[in-house]
This record gives C-alpha cells, structure tokens and sequence, in this order.
C-alpha cells in the first residue's frame, strides 16, 4: 500500500478549480513585500492622510470636551433616568468592545488553525483591537458619575477597607477588559518586533534608526531571535484564545446574571461572542478595503482576504439571526407573561423601528454574502460591512433600551432620547478611534512583513519558485 502511494504519479499542473488563488498576487517577490510595507512609513505623508487626520483629531478634542464638562456637571447630563439608567453609554461600551474582537480572533484563533489567509489582514486588525478597547473603556470609567473613585475598582489595599465586590459582573468587566487589552497589546508588539527591525535597517537619518531601534529589542533575524519568537507568539495566542470567548461572554453577564425579562436569558454569552466576531469583521471591512486602494496594496489584501472576511461575516452573521429567533422563541415557549411582553414591546412598541433596523442589517443584510458577485464587488462589501456595524449598534440599543424603558410600573413609562452630550460624546469616540489608527498607519508597518512572506510560492521549498531558486529576490 505505502509503495503503491509513494509511486502514483503527481499532477504537475493540477486543474483549475483546485488551484488556491494566492495570497500575494502577481508572483511578487521578498523584496518587493518589503518596498511596498515600509514605503508608507518612509514617504512624505499623503494629502489624504491629513484629510482623515484633521477632522478625526477635531472630533477627539470634541470628546476631551464633553469627558470634562459630563464630569464637572454629573451624569444627569446624558439622557439617562428612570427607568432608563443605562443608556448610550453602555450601548457604546458594548459596542465597541464587539469592534475589538475581530483583531484577536484573526491574530489568535485563526493562527493557531494555521489559517495562512490572516498574515495579510492580522496587523490592522490587532490595532483595531487595541483601538476600540480604548474607546470602550472610557464609558463604564465615567459611567460610574464620581470617576475619580474608579479607583475603587482594582483590588490594592488602602485606608478605608473598601474592596471590590468581586461577586458582581460589573467587577469581573474590569478584570476581562483590562486582561484583554494587555495581551492584545503585547500580541501585537511582538508580531511588530520582527518588521520594527526591518523600518530601523533602512532608515536613513540616525534619529530614525534610534526610534525604531529602541522598540526593536535588538532584533537581528538570527535563527535564536526567531525560535525565541515563534514560541512567544505561540504562547500568547494561546493566552489570547479564550480571552476571546470570555471577554464578551462576561459583559454579556452584566445583562444575563439580572432577573428583568429581556435579559435573564442563557443565550446571552454565545451570542454576545458571535455578535462580536460579526461587528469586528465588519468594521475590519470598513477599513482595510479603502486602505488597499489609497496605498496600493492590493496585491497584498486581495480578493481572496475579502472573500474569505465575507464568508466569516456570513458564517457570525446567521449565528446572530438564529439568536433572535430562539430568543422570541424562549419568549413565547417560557409562559412568562412579562417576558413575553418585553418581545412584544421590542417588535411593535415605540421603539419598533430599532428592532427591525437591527433585523435588517444584522439578519437580511449578510444573506447577500451567500452569492460571490456580492462578494466581489469591493463596493458593495463596504457598504454591507458599513450595515452591520450600524445593525450591530442598533442590536445593543435594543437590548438595553427596550428592555428598561416599560418596567413592572406603567407609571414610571417614558420614551428614551439621548441628549446632545450623548451624541457629541459618541461620535469623539470614533475621532479618538481614527485618530490612533491613523497614527498607527503612518508610524508602524501595517502589514506583518514578515508573516507575508512565509506565505509566498518563494518560502515554500517545495515550490517551483521557493527554496535557493526563488528565495532572493
């Protein structure tokens, strides 16, 4: 058996259709990777880099502004009361904090599934990551009304004896987020290390050499260099992994572990997970298919990185739909009289129109990835990708808003509006967001050089064009 396998002849040219499509398109070569990375870095900084910058860097100082005057004034000036307490504020939390998903999982979980199709989108995605962490963090921080007690929050000994109540989901928040930021934070610097190096060699004034030789460690490419390396990156993203499944799964606690209907559900941490991955590629999409044009690097986020990202959105996409047919279906199959009322209300009550936005863009919309000339068509994808972050935030709303609005008393029932200190507060974040990322553009390589070309025809010594033939080029 094992001679009749080892002699049957190999297909030179295999058929087409069981030919991958490249993850580097046009057969170009080691050098060119590296030209076509580090060039962002090292040109004169581009007109429409300033046309983002500018008005990203406005909208921040926007959120400088409304950060002070909320706390110098107090939470009553949001749209929050009874019995609305929760807001905009833990919408954008959650919100953000899905937006912050996709990164890890792209670097993490589809590494260790030796998914090679990450290398050209796994960079952006983790600054991405470390980005929305960022803006989501700032609201349960000021959410608390008196923040300078958010000290209060980390568990070190002080005067007063006051200790967190680590039986509280609010408190376990805490932990996952801040956990979650400092690995994505160190995942991200270590895959850098390598590509850092490389800015640092061809830099051409000293004091360029100096500012990325710093963050460099000294990297020399060195086989020790590499093996240390690898068996980090390893380590991290097998640290990284649950952190995935489990920062979401504990926000989504802050809604389950409570007794009011609409939120006391089991459903919650697995579909709180698939929403996340769902909104992260979404936002991944957003940004990545403008950025492959303005810096022409298509041959390095192709088709095949988009059609692949589509399909994920896909894939999360009817996970969430499921989610929304069996919460009504626990609803109605629970004989709950206020739970049932709660799905109603959601539906057909005054806020009717949030749900079936979110029905739309999270449900229907990501059906049309089912067919590839959706798939295809770079500007459709945007505007799709754009859709489900809009259907994502509206996911939230719905959850928070339309289960607090109408409580046990009809009395105390009211219609939620966001004031303008909401809404200004909002959009800072997403200058706070632009802001970072645009920096990170400009200053640090955005593809992972190194990563790229491990999945060249040339790293591959099986390869016609790999090994000692092709390696140099």
């Amino acid at each position: 058996m094992a001679a009749n396998v080892a002699n049957k002849p190999v297909l030179a040219n295999p058929p087409a259709e069981l030919e991958r499509v490249p993850l580097v398109e046009n057969n170009r070569s080691i050098g060119w990777i590296s030209d076509a990375v580090s060039r962002i870095v090292e040109d004169k900084t581009p007109k429409w880099w300033w046309a983002a910058f500018v008005p990203s860097f406005i909208f921040m100082t926007i959120l400088l502004t409304m950060l002070a005057y909320q706390i110098s004034t107090g939470v009553g000036v949001w749209g929050n009361h009874a019995p609305e307490m929760w807001g905009w504020d833990i919408i954008n939390f959650v919100w953000w904090i899905g937006i912050g998903h996709a990164g890890t999982l792209i670097s993490a979980i589809l590494f260790l599934l030796r998914q090679r199709w990450r290398t050209g989108v796994n960079r952006a995605a983790e600054a991405m990551t470390i980005f929305a962490v960022m803006c989501a963090g700032i609201f349960p921080a000021i959410h608390v009304g008196r923040v300078w007690y958010d000290w209060w929050l980390f568990p070190i000994p002080n005067p007063y004896n006051v200790w967190p109540q680590f039986r509280s989901p609010l408190m376990w928040d805490v932990f996952a987020v801040s956990t979650y930021f400092t690995v994505s934070v160190l995942f991200w610097y270590i895959g850098l290390v390598p590509d850092l190096a490389v800015i640092r060699d061809r830099a051409k004034t000293r004091l360029r050499k100096i500012l990325y030789g710093i963050p460099a460690l000294g990297w020399n490419g060195s086989n020790r260099h590499w093996n240390n390396y690898e068996k980090c990156y390893l380590i991290l993203a097998g640290v990284s992994t649950p952190l995935v499944l489990s920062v979401h799964s504990i926000v989504s606690l802050d809604f389950a572990v409570s007794q009011l209907p609409g939120w006391h559900t089991t459903i919650f941490p697995p579909y709180f997970v698939a929403g996340a991955i769902f909104s992260g590629f979404g936002m991944v999409l957003t940004l990545l298919l403008p950025l492959r044009k303005l810096m022409k690097l298509e041959d390095i986020i192709t088709m095949r990185h988009v059609d692949l990202m589509c399909k994920v959105t896909l894939a999360t996409g009817s996970i969430v739909g499921y989610a929304y047919c069996m919460e009504f279906f626990i609803a109605w199959y629970s004989g709950n009289p206020y739970e049932k009322f709660t799905f109603w209300n959601r539906a057909f009550g005054p806020f009717g129109w949030s749900y079936f936005t979110m029905m739309t863009c999270n449900v229907l919309v990501p059906q049309l990835f089912w067919m590839k000339r959706f798939r295809t068509n770079l500007v459709a994808v945007f505007i799709l990708s754009i859709l489900v972050n809009i259907g994502m935030w509206f996911e939230r709303f719905v959850i928070v808003v339309t289960s607090l609005h109408r409580d046990f008393l009809p009395s105390s029932w009211g219609y939620y509006k966001p004031t303008p200190v909401d809404i200004l507060t909002f959009l800072g974040t997403f200058g706070l967001f632009f802001t970072m990322f645009l920096l990170f553009l400009r200053f640090l390589p955005m593809i992972a050089v190194s990563e790229v070309k491990g999945v060249t025809p040339q790293a591959d010594p099986h390869h016609p064009l790999g090994g000692a033939k092709g390696g140099h080029h």
